[in-house]
């Protein structure tokens, strides 16, 4: 029988993700703090900006990974 696993991210932080890819592929999306900075160039960025947003409304998302310093 197959182990079920459980649910990395929230079913509402994939709908914050889908949110901000729409606004990228219409041009809507912007980078930076208070979305002054420049629009979105990438679909990972998107991605991430969307994932950030979740995590800021306490979705179940994991952390984000270290940094590491060269």
């Amino acid at each position: 029988m197959a182990k079920r696993r459980t649910r990395r991210y929230s079913r509402s932080a994939g709908t914050d993700v889908e949110n901000e890819m729409r606004r990228y592929k219409r041009g809507t999306a912007k980078s930076g703090r208070g979305g002054k900075g420049g629009r979105v160039k990438s679909r990972k960025q998107a991605v991430a900006i969307g994932l950030s947003k979740a995590r800021k409304k306490g979705k179940k998302v994991p952390a984000k990974r270290a940094r590491r310093s060269t």
